[in-house]
């Protein structure tokens, strides 16, 4: 007999962990409701086409291909075979899973172009895959929410973003996390005045990894991508940036002098502190940090990184602007800004912190138990009555002694549980039990109507 098992990376989630997440999601869609964003979903599978190129070299190999259906191997030659398996891959697949739900949105936008009212904000919650090493807090398969805005370059929107992901992340009840936000423009300019002009690629993608591997194996990187120890002793300066903001915006233009593009990413990126101060947001947690690059090769303006302070889990949500994303699919000139809250991570943080309310857990509220065969006479119209006020309720539904099927409702959390006996058909009140505080009391039907309306109110 075989054993059943899952693939490394994936995950089961039953209804405990389903309420939970449940509840995370509804939050954060909530959120991006009240912001304006509509509602959107795109296929599993994307063409590789569409995939590939977009999420620089190191993203290419973390794609999931998809065989072609049939004998995907026929055509081949003995060249194809000796290619490699990389130019293999690209024989014997046309298809993959989606990597995350920017580019498919890019792809949406410009095959809906026509229709779409400009801006376009949508938001989107569907899972994504990643070949990549599991481990904690890392997946092969993960649910993303996204927000995205296209259509405009204004930096109004990327304060609201800033606000967006304090507002999502307070209502989930994480308090204690930085929002890390950054420029490539920055990112170019560092380039530039070191010496390593359009060296801004390998040079983000190096650095992007200093937060994990540390500052010697990032040079060590770096001298390995070719970057020259004269580039390398000038970028000694990033190291060492001042944790306060107003100096470390001064001292970003003064290191960059030099650079048009990089004060330009400067000047972006200080009018966002200015329009989130404006907006009124109390007690900000944003942190300038021109270490943070992330290696995705389509951001061109702001990018963004949200750490969880206090857990030993990466970062729970990342984005950025893009301004030539749909020009790969033949639109160029929409510049489009989002975020994506990683949703598995989220839910991590706030398991290890204890921050689901118990409350969120709960899926039936009633319980109504049938002492005998002719109680359901009374019981199932309440059911009925119960769910047309909105209230989760179900009927035990087997013969049992009184002990299991309470015993049933403890397993379930259920609040509150209706017995209904001979007695209680004889004296038309029913008997409604507390389980939480083990109080019971006679009722009609209609007075246990009100009294748990009132409660789940």
């Amino acid at each position: 007999m075989q054993k059943p098992s899952l693939p490394r990376g994936t995950r089961d989630f039953g209804p405990e962990q389903m309420s939970r997440r449940l509840f995370l999601l509804e939050t954060i869609r909530q959120t991006f409701r009240r912001f304006g964003f509509q509602p959107l979903e795109t296929p599993a599978l994307e063409n590789l086409s569409v995939l590939m190129g977009k999420y620089g070299e190191e993203g290419d190999q973390l794609l999931f291909k998809i065989l072609n259906s049939g004998e995907y191997t026929n055509g081949l030659n003995e060249a194809d075979w000796q290619a490699g398996p990389r130019k293999l891959t690209l024989k014997i697949s046309e298809k993959g899973l989606r990597y995350d739900l920017t580019v498919p949105f890019a792809r949406f936008v410009v095959m809906n172009r026509h229709a779409l009212t400009m801006p376009f904000k949508r938001y989107q919650i569907q899972p994504v895959w990643r070949a990549d090493r599991p481990q904690k807090g890392r997946y092969r398969e993960f649910m993303q929410c996204d927000a995205d805005v296209v259509g405009t370059d204004s930096l109004l929107c990327e304060a609201e973003i800033v606000l967006m992901l304090h507002e999502s992340l307070r209502h989930l009840g994480i308090q204690d996390f930085t929002v890390k936000i950054n420029n490539r423009k920055i990112l170019t300019g560092i380039a530039e005045v070191v010496g390593a002009e359009g060296q801004e690629g390998p040079l983000a993608v190096a650095i992007d990894k200093l937060d994990k591997i540390g500052r010697e194996k990032v040079i060590e990187e770096l001298r390995q991508r070719g970057f020259s120890e004269g580039s390398i002793d000038r970028l000694e300066p990033m190291f060492r940036f001042p944790e306060d903001t107003p100096a470390a915006f001064q001292q970003l233009r003064s290191w960059l002098a030099t650079s048009e593009t990089g004060l330009k990413g400067v000047a972006e990126l200080a009018e966002v502190w200015q329009l989130v101060e404006q907006y009124g947001l109390t007690d900000a947690r944003m942190q300038l940090d021109v270490t943070l690059a992330r290696g995705l090769s389509y951001y061109t303006g702001a990018i963004f990184e949200v750490k969880a302070n206090g857990v030993q889990i990466g970062s729970i949500s990342g984005g950025g602007r893009y301004d030539n994303l749909t020009g790969a699919f033949g639109m160029p000139g929409l510049s489009g800004v989002g975020i994506s809250l990683g949703v598995d991570r989220i839910y991590d943080v706030m398991e290890e912190l204890g921050l689901f309310p118990e409350t969120g857990l709960q899926s039936t509220r009633v319980l109504v138990v049938h002492l005998e065969e002719a109680a359901r006479k009374a019981g199932l119209p309440l059911l009925t009555r119960l769910r047309e006020n909105n209230i989760p309720a179900e009927a035990y539904p087997d013969t049992a002694k009184v002990k299991k099927q309470l015993d049933y409702a403890n397993a379930k959390r259920i609040p509150f549980v209706v017995l209904i006996g001979s007695e209680e058909l004889e004296t038309g009140l029913l008997t409604l039990k507390n389980m939480v505080s083990g109080t019971q009391e006679k009722l009609s039907a209609e007075e246990i109507l009100r009294k748990v309306t009132a409660v789940a109110d």
